[in-house]
């Protein structure tokens, strides 16, 4: 089958995420040791629709693996989403000679893909499209890891010690929002390893007095006069909550909003290694003839799943985390 596959496209498309450019410098010289030419197209899929388009080689993606954000850039199209945005892509598509395409992203990027590839057999061409999943909010129901977790967690894990260090000297609450828009794994896996007094997700409905209030009080009763909140963008405004702390028990909180920091900064081992090994993956699927499959971890283990299969998949999050935290935080009282 490799034999079939000249040349292929990747691009990074949807919000960035440390790692990135590790999966696309995999890809890259994947490819290239199999004889396959590969292009990357920039700026995700306004790429496609604009011939916005390099072509790539070992040589190209030297000196990557190591830098954060993506050499191809990122964006979020909405000419894309519509029938003649695809169509723009897929003359694109012809005109580079393209047999697949590796889209390193998230779901909106992955749904964005399959359309391509359906919208392409619908017209008589052969496209075959491969997703790497890539987003720090590690929310990807068909991989239990995504690209850029581990370095947004240990971002995010650093600046709360640092602002661990002057609220305990000013004995003062400080109040921490981190990125989860609809998943709280982020703010769960930092609260856990800074030790937060306490952490507020989305899959779990907030209730101030049992969540925040309490465990206050009773860091408070063992002698705590500093405590951290942890809070997911998603599970409510950092702003709001510290003046509802303020209000009812009479603490003057400090708000520190992370936002995009978090998406930043050279990326982890781990990152390296798991993008490294999904991008060959995502080649390696494409030369066997395969298409339309989205390159996931379970268990530990590379695998690849059929698209469609993959986008109904849902994450059932690890409440068992949850749990720990709650055992591990103030259960006795006493400092974060």
């Amino acid at each position: 089958m490799e034999k079939h596959v000249k040349r292929i496209g990747v691009l990074t498309s949807g919000g960035d995420a440390p790692g990135m450019n590790a999966a696309v410098r995999a890809v890259v010289r994947a490819a290239t040791n199999r004889g396959i030419g590969c292009v990357g197209i920039r700026r995700g899929w306004n790429g496609l629709i604009n011939s916005d388009f390099v072509q790539m080689n070992a040589s190209s993606v030297s000196h990557i693996i190591n830098k954060g954000g993506t050499i191809l850039y990122t964006a979020r199209s909405l000419e894309f989403m519509d029938e003649s945005g695809r169509a723009k892509a897929l003359a694109t598509c012809r005109l580079l000679g393209l047999d697949g395409i590796v889209a390193i992203g998230g779901d909106g990027t992955f749904r964005g893909a399959l359309a391509l590839s359906r919208q392409a057999a619908e017209a008589g061409m052969s496209l075959r499209v491969v997703g790497i999943p890539a987003t720090i909010d590690n929310d990807i129901g068909c991989s239990h890891y995504t690209i850029g977790f581990d370095t947004a967690c240990n971002t995010a894990i650093e600046c709360v010690d640092k602002l661990r260090d002057t609220m305990q000297s000013h004995e003062r609450c400080s109040v921490v929002e981190v990125m989860g828009r609809h998943a709280g794994y982020l703010a769960l896996y930092v609260g856990i390893a800074v030790g937060a007094t306490a952490v507020l997700i989305p899959e779990r409905e907030v209730d101030f007095e049992r969540d925040i209030a309490e465990k206050i009080r009773r860091a408070r009763l063992a002698g705590t006069t500093h405590y951290m909140v942890v809070v997911a963008e998603g599970a409510g405004s950092a702003m709001e909550i510290s003046g509802r702390i303020h209000q009812e028990l009479g603490i003057d909180p400090r708000v520190t909003v992370l936002g995009h920091i978090q998406r930043g900064g050279s990326p982890t081992a781990r990152d390296r290694e798991t993008a490294s090994r999904m991008g060959y993956e995502a080649v390696k699927v494409l030369a066997e003839g395969e298409g339309n499959q989205i390159i996931g971890i379970q268990n530990g283990f590379i695998t690849d799943i059929d698209m469609e299969t993959a986008l109904a998949m849902t994450k059932n999050f690890q409440m068992d985390r949850y749990q720990i935290l709650e055992a591990l935080t103030n259960s006795q009282g006493g400092d974060f």
